[in-house]
């Protein structure tokens, strides 16, 4: 006669042999292995810093390669769009490891959370942190903030650059649809325009800005990804219908999308 334990035995070894062979698709493992999920563990989430109020501000690495791209969404509040669009492109290279063969891949979904939280553009301290970066045309004000990286948000933005050495940046904004560049970026702005509707427009360096310290003082091309306003309104999967393979082509420039 069988035991208890004998019978609770066999019955986990049944269950793993109808999973292996696709016999049963099992919810509460999520992580197992499927055809549409073929990376077994996704990479870690890790918490570059805080903000003012104190939220965790989280960043992915992606790939081992050389060639390195720094994706960002969200440092203005109020233009949160970027930020649901990242995250799919996060899950989407997650699932395509070959793309990540040579290259990294460097994604802050949310780098002004407070701002988001508040649906302001600037962070708790109402300052613009998109004004707050060391550069030569920066100007010491309200907006722009005390000093150089006086706020914890444009802080962990600088970190992340000097840690991890891309090659390009993108930023993710709203609402004036266009693909502004800074920088040596011309020809990344051009190739990311081949793959959506927004037309390459050259803005200016503002005072202070990602664009003027990363893409003027640097050297590092960088482009700032403006959607429209109304690109809030959208879906996930409707986001990254019509920008996903922008955002692909910046990580396998100066390769084709295929």
């Amino acid at each position: 006669m069988d035991t208890k334990r004998g019978i609770i035995k066999r019955t986990y070894i049944l269950l793993a042999v109808l999973i292996l062979t696709g016999c049963y698709k099992s919810t509460e493992f999520p992580d197992l292995v499927t055809p549409e999920s073929p990376v077994l563990i996704p990479p870690q989430k890790q918490i570059a810093g805080k903000s003012v109020e104190g939220r965790p501000i989280m960043y992915s690495v992606l790939g081992q390669g050389s060639d390195v791209t720094f994706i960002m969404a969200t440092i203005h509040g109020d233009e949160p769009a970027g930020t649901p669009l990242v995250n799919y492109l996060l899950k989407y290279l997650n699932q395509r490891p070959e793309l990540l063969l040579g290259r990294k891949v460097v994604i802050l979904p949310l780098a002004n959370p407070d701002g988001l939280a508040n649906n302001t553009r600037h962070n708790a301290n109402d300052v613009d942190l998109n004004r707050n970066f060391i550069a030569d045309n920066r100007k010491d004000n309200k907006q722009s903030g005390p000093s150089p990286i006086s706020e914890p948000e444009a802080h962990i933005i600088n970190q992340l650059i000097l840690q991890h050495a891309p090659d390009r940046i993108v930023s993710i904004h709203q609402p004036y649809a266009c693909i502004d560049y800074d920088g040596p970026g011309e020809f990344l702005a051009h190739q990311m325009a081949l793959y959506c509707d927004l037309p390459v427009k050259k803005l200016g360096a503002r005072p202070g800005s990602l664009g003027s310290y990363a893409g003027v003082e640097l050297g590092i091309p960088i482009i700032t990804f403006e959607m429209l306003e109304n690109d809030s309104n959208l879906t996930t999967e409707m986001l990254w219908q019509k920008y996903g393979k922008a955002l692909l082509a910046a990580i396998l420039y100066p390769n084709p999308v295929q």
